[in-house]
């Protein structure tokens, strides 16, 4: 899945790279994400903050949510996991010559996750710190309002993300 993504966006690159690009996110300025996951754990919410520190560059943090119900040695249980992560991301918008309604990133983040299980959960869940990577894009309708596809793992929402980026 991630080989149709990434030749995906290859040929969005290639048709669009003739059109005036420039950075989607001016410097200094932020921008709010929100939507939900996809993982093998339930479906997890989120919402997030990027700030433009350079051109290209963006650092920011994220919040998620999931829960879910599990079915472990006959016996059922409810599961929550809450993650807190900052992330930084290189968009690819100058170095690709990509129009502004598109932007094209990859990053790295690092978070803490806390894994919420019943007392009686014999189970190997466990809260902790991850680390993981990210790959992604945008496409912005207008100036301030867009929508992200991103995937990615090793940390509290592994596998992908869906939703919406409002520009602060």
């Amino acid at each position: 899945m991630k080989k149709v993504f990434f030749l995906i966006v290859l040929a969005v690159i290639l048709i669009t790279a003739p059109a005036y690009s420039q950075s989607p996110l001016p410097t200094g300025k932020t921008q709010l994400n929100a939507g939900v996951g996809f993982s093998g754990w339930g479906i997890p919410v989120y919402v997030g903050l990027d700030l433009s520190v350079h051109p290209d560059i963006t650092i920011g943090g994220e919040f998620s949510y999931r829960s879910y119900r599990e079915n472990w040695k006959d016996d059922y249980y409810n599961h929550s996991v809450i993650g807190i992560a900052g992330n930084g991301n290189y968009h690819f918008n100058s170095l690709l010559n990509i129009p502004q309604r598109w932007d094209f990133y990859a990053g790295l983040n690092l978070g803490f996750f806390v894994w919420s299980s019943p007392n009686d959960y014999y189970g190997d869940h466990s809260s902790g710190l991850g680390i993981g990577g990210q790959i992604g894009g945008r496409y912005y309708f207008s100036q301030n309002f867009g929508i992200n596809l991103e995937f990615g793992g090793g940390n509290a929402i592994s596998g992908g993300k869906f939703g919406i980026s409002i520009k602060l």
